[in-house]
C-alpha cells in the first residue's frame, strides 16, 4: 500500500468516526446545555483518532462491514476522550492545553469537566448496547462491552493511571514502567483491535493471538513515542505542553532507558508487532503501516 493510499484511507476513517461521534453526542442546545456543550468540545475538537483507526483497519482487513464497526470505533474514542478530560484535571496532571485548545476544565470549569468525563464514559457503553448493526450478534456485542469495560477499569486504563500517579518522583525500572503503560495506554489500544476482531466469527485462535500480540506491542510503542515527543517535540506541534513529564518528575522511557535506547525499544516493538501478523499472509498490510505511523509520528 502506498503512502498516498494509506493517507486517503485513514482520512476517510477519521471522517467516518467524526460523523458517528457527532451523531452519538447530545446536541449542545439540549438540557443540560453546558454539559452537552462540554462533551462535544472534549470529543469533536480534533485528535489523531488512532483507536478508531485501529478498529476500522482491523475490521476491514478481516472482511467486517464498516457499518458494524462504527459503534465500537466511536465507543473506544469516547472512553479515550473521557480519560483525557479527567487526566487533565488539577488533581491529576493539571494540564492547560489539549489538542491545541484549552483543556475542558479550563474552557468550562472543573465540576463540568468531571461530569463530562462521567457522561462520556457511560455513553460509550450505551452506544455499544444500543447498536443494531445486523452483522454483529448479541454474543459479539456483549463481548465488546466486556472488552471495553476491562480495558477501562482497574485492570486497564484507570489502574494504569493510578500507578502513574504513584510513580511520580520515584525511580522505577523498565519492568515496572512497562507494566504501568500496558495498562494506562496499551489496554485501550489493545481493546481497539480486539473490538474489531470480535466481529469476525471465523477468526482462528492463532489469528486472535496474533492480533492481540500486535496490539500489545504497538500500545507500548505508542507510549514510548509519546515520551520521546515530550522531550523532542514542541508545544505547538504536540498541541499540549512539551516537557511536562520532566517538570512533574514522572518516570518515562527516556528517563529510564535514555533517549537513544527508548527509540530502539520503540522500533523493536514495531518490528515484532508486524512479525506477529505473518499468520495472515499479507492481508494486514494496513496494520503494518499503522505500526510504522505509531513510531514515526511527530505529534
Amino acid at each position: 500500500m502506498s503512502a498516498h493510499a494509506l493517507e486517503a484511507r485513514l482520512s476517510a476513517y477519521q471522517s467516518r468516526v467524526q460523523a458517528a461521534l457527532d451523531t452519538a453526542l447530545p446536541a449542545a442546545n439540549v438540557v443540560p446545555e453546558r454539559l452537552h456543550a462540554a462533551q462535544r468540545y472534549a470529543v469533536l475538537s480534533g485528535g489523531k483518532r488512532l483507536r478508531p483507526l485501529l478498529v476500522y483497519c482491523t475490521g476491514e482487513s478481516l472482511g467486517v462491514p464498516l457499518s458494524a464497526l462504527d459503534a465500537p470505533a466511536a465507543a473506544v474514542e469516547l472512553i479515550h476522550a473521557y480519560s483525557l478530560v479527567h487526566d487533565d484535571l488539577p488533581a491529576m496532571d493539571d494540564d492547560d492545553l489539549r489538542r491545541g485548545h484549552p483543556t475542558t476544565h479550563r474552557a468550562f470549569d472543573e465540576a463540568t469537566a468531571i461530569l463530562t468525563g462521567d457522561a462520556l464514559q457511560v455513553l460509550a457503553f450505551s452506544l455499544l448496547a444500543r447498536d443494531r448493526a445486523p452483522e454483529v450478534t448479541a454474543a459479539a456485542r456483549l463481548k465488546m462491552i466486556q472488552i471495553l469495560a476491562d480495558a477501562s477499569g482497574t485492570a486497564g486504563m484507570a489502574g494504569g493511571q493510578a500507578l502513574d500517579l504513584f510513580a511520580v518522583g520515584r525511580h522505577i525500572g523498565l519492568e515496572e514502567l512497562e507494566a504501568m503503560h500496558r495498562l494506562k495506554t496499551g489496554a485501550l489500544i489493545r481493546a481497539s483491535v480486539l473490538l474489531a476482531a470480535v466481529c469476525a466469527p471465523e477468526l482462528t485462535p492463532a489469528e486472535w493471538a496474533a492480533l492481540d500480540g500486535y496490539a500489545q506491542d504497538i500500545g507500548l510503542a505508542f507510549q514510548i513515542q509519546d515520551d520521546i515527543l515530550d522531550v523532542e517535540g514542541s508545544t505547538e506541534d504536540l498541541g499540549k505542553t512539551s516537557g511536562a513529564d520532566a517538570a512533574r518528575a514522572k518516570p518515562t522511557y527516556p528517563s529510564v532507558l535514555g533517549l537513544a535506547n527508548a527509540k530502539t525499544r520503540a522500533r523493536d516493538l514495531q518490528r515484532r508487532a508486524c512479525d506477529r501478523l505473518a499468520v495472515f499472509g499479507g492481508r494486514m498490510q494496513v496494520l503494518e503501516r499503522l505500526a510504522a505511523y505509531v513510531v514515526d509520528r511527530r505529534a
